[in-house]
């Protein structure tokens, strides 16, 4: 029995991407909760700590439940992979609210992203709370990012290299990278997917492999040539 992918409501509502955009969501409050809890500031530093402690532990769930499902494994790793063939307009349709959303939010807020950068007591004193703000901005990220990993998947190397290329390119400024990495990412993800699909045709590869093979020398060049991840 197949119980990913294909399993849904008595309505008809597929349960793989609510259960996806709930667990992600699930996933970067118990972070930030346990990042928030390390001396009771938030800070980048706490965030990446916990979101490892959280990564561990959900992995570990996982992949217990993989081992109890084998006779579905394959299909699993397709959408961990990742896989845009998985996805049509319907699951458009789903996520759209919640991305459109969260990309307002998150451009509306690239100046307040610039302020925060340069420090929490300075922008205190130019009247921004910064506690507030950043866990506005980053619950607006978690939202667009668990949207997109609910429908296809986990593709990684997109949010990584695509951002700091266009940094190189426009400068550190939020206002402009934020819009740009967005526009970017998509057509990042295109050809991606152009080439998951030619490659090995008439098969396909998942699309993550794709990304982490173009990403992993990418981001190795990028590091060089910036001497530091902003």
């Amino acid at each position: 029995m197949i119980i990913y992918g294909a399993a849904t409501f008595t309505d008809g509502t597929p349960i793989l991407p609510i259960a996806s955009f709930l667990g992600a969501l699930g996933g970067v409050a118990l972070a930030y909760a346990i990042g928030g809890s390390m001396g009771g500031r938030v800070t980048t530093v706490a965030l990446v700590l916990a979101g490892v402690a959280v990564a561990s532990f959900l992995t570990a769930i996982q992949t217990f439940i993989q081992q109890r499902n084998v006779d579905s494994l394959r299909e699993i790793y397709t959408w961990i992979l990742g896989r845009l063939s998985t996805a049509g307009w319907s699951d458009v349709l789903l996520i759209l609210p919640y991305a459109v959303v969260a990309i307002v939010l998150l451009v509306l807020h690239g100046r307040m992203l610039d302020v925060l950068g340069v420090g929490d007591d300075e922008a205190a004193s130019l009247g921004i709370r910064p506690a507030r703000s950043r866990l506005l901005i980053v619950a607006a990220a978690s939202l667009a990012t668990a949207a997109a990993v609910a429908v296809a998947g986990l593709i990684g190397f997109v949010g990584i290299i695509v951002p700091h290329a266009i940094r190189l390119v426009v400068g550190t400024s939020n206002r402009w990278v934020v819009p740009l990495s967005a526009i970017g990412g998509a057509a990042f993800l295109v050809l991606a997917d152009v080439v998951a699909r030619t490659v090995v045709s008439p098969g396909e590869l998942p699309i993550g492999v794709v990304t982490a093979l173009i990403g992993a020398p990418a981001f190795a060049l990028l590091l060089r040539r910036s001497g530091k991840i902003a």
